[in-house]
C-alpha cells in the first residue's frame, strides 16, 4: 500500500519534510504547490515528485492524495487547514497553527467536524533525548515533578525581515518551549509571568520585539517551570532540559558532533554543541514524519494534536501580556480537545 502526500509551501522546512518523506518506504510526496516553482525543477526531479505548481488549490482537489502537509508561512495556517479539512485530508501543519487564539479554535472546530487527522509540527517532542525526559516522569523515575528548567537558545539572531513575520519571541522561538513544558511535566499551566529585554541586537527591539526573556510557570499540579530564551549563543545552538521530582531529576545535555572530552594540565576541551537546529533536531523532523503516517494509515494517536498547538499558543499570548502589564497572567481551562 502505498500512502501518497502533497506539500503546500516548499521553504525550508518544506524542503526538509519531503526530504525525510523520500526515505520512508510506501510513501509517495506526488504533489508540492508554492509561490514560486522555477527554482524548484530540479530538486522536484530528484525527489521524483510528479506536480510542481503555483496553484496549492489543484493539491485540494486530487483524490489520490491522503494527506496534505502545510509548511507555509504562519498567517496561512488556518485558512488552508479549514480547507483541507472541508476535503477530508489528513493534516501535517507546521507551528503555529496562528498567531491568533480565535482563529486556531476555528480551525480545530472545523478539523473535528470533518473528522480529518491534524498534527502539528511541535517536532522537538520526537527528540529521543527529550522523549526519555517524559519517560522518566510517567513512569515515576523522579516520583512527583516540582521543579522544570528548560533552556533554549540561538546561535545567532534571524533577519529583521524575519522577525516582523514571525510573531515575536514568545510565539515565534519560546512557542517550542512552552510545548515542552507541557509535554514532559504533563499537567497544564495556569499562570504565566514574563519578563524580557533587548540585550542581544537593537533593531529588534525597534520592530517592537525582545530577544532575551526568562519566563517562569505554575502548573496545575503544582509544579513550577523556568524557560529562558535568548537570539544569541556565541558557542553553539544551546538546548538544555531539566526535571526536578520528590525522588530525583533528570536532565538532557546539549548534543555535540562527538561526546570526546580531552583533559590535560592546562584545560578541559570538548565540542561546541551542534550549531543549527536543522543539525540538532535531524532524527526528530524524521520521527514526527513518521508518527503521522502512523496517524493516518494505522490509526495511531496522535502525539502533538490540535490542542497541543492551541495550548502553545495560548502560553505565547499569556507570555506577552504578562511581558506588557508586568505582572502574572492566569489562564482559564480551555474546553476543546
Amino acid at each position: 500500500m502505498t500512502f501518497t502526500v502533497g506539500v503546500i509551501g516548499a521553504g525550508r522546512i518544506g524542503q526538509l519534510h519531503v526530504e525525510n518523506l523520500s526515505t520512508l518506504p510506501f510513501i509517495k510526496v506526488k504533489s508540492v504547490a508554492d509561490i514560486k516553482v522555477d527554482h524548484l525543477v530540479e530538486w522536484a526531479d530528484k525527489y521524483q515528485i510528479e506536480e510542481l505548481t503555483t496553484d496549492y488549490k489543484i493539491l485540494l482537489q486530487d483524490s489520490e492524495l491522503q494527506a496534505i502537509f502545510i509548511c507555509t508561512p504562519t498567517t496561512t495556517h488556518a485558512n488552508l487547514i479549514k480547507e483541507v479539512a472541508y476535503v477530508g485530508k489528513d493534516i501535517f501543519c507546521e507551528k503555529p497553527i496562528s498567531f491568533s487564539v480565535e482563529e486556531t479554535t476555528e480551525a480545530l472546530e472545523v478539523v473535528q467536524k470533518a473528522g480529518v487527522n491534524l498534527q502539528v509540527g511541535f517536532n522537538r517532542r520526537y527528540d529521543p533525548n527529550f522523549r526519555k525526559l517524559r519517560e522518566v516522569v510517567e513512569d515515576g523515575s523522579i516520583g512527583s515533578p516540582h521543579i522544570l528548567k528548560i533552556t533554549s537558545r540561538d546561535p545567532a539572531p534571524p533577519s529583521i525581515g524575519y522577525i516582523l513575520n514571525s510573531g515575536g519571541l514568545f510565539m515565534d522561538m519560546m512557542i517550542h518551549d512552552f510545548d515542552m513544558a507541557r509535554f514532559i511535566v504533563g499537567a497544564e499551566v495556569k499562570t504565566v509571568s514574563a519578563v524580557g529585554g533587548v540585550l542581544v541586537e537593537p533593531k529588534i527591539g525597534e520592530v517592537g520585539d525582545i530577544d532575551t526573556a526568562i519566563v517562569t510557570l505554575t502548573f496545575e499540579n503544582g509544579a513550577m517551570g523556568v524557560i529562558d530564551n535568548s537570539r544569541q549563543a556565541v558557542y553553539g545552538y544551546d538546548q538544555r532540559v531539566e526535571i526536578f521530582g520528590d525522588k530525583g531529576m533528570a536532565h538532557a545535555e546539549n548534543n555535540r558532533f562527538t561526546t570526546v572530552e580531552l583533559s590535560t594540565a592546562d584545560t578541559v576541551i570538548k565540542d561546541k554543541p551542534l550549531y543549527f537546529f536543522l543539525e540538532r533536531y535531524k532524527e526528530a523532523y524524521i520521527e514526527e514524519v513518521k508518527e503521522f503516517v502512523n496517524v493516518c494509515v494505522k490509526g495511531e494517536e496522535v502525539t502533538c494534536s490540535g490542542y497541543d498547538g492551541l495550548q502553545a499558543e495560548r502560553l505565547a499570548r499569556a507570555a506577552k501580556e504578562s511581558l506588557l502589564k508586568g505582572q502574572p497572567v492566569h489562564l482559564d481551562t480551555q474546553t476543546i480537545h
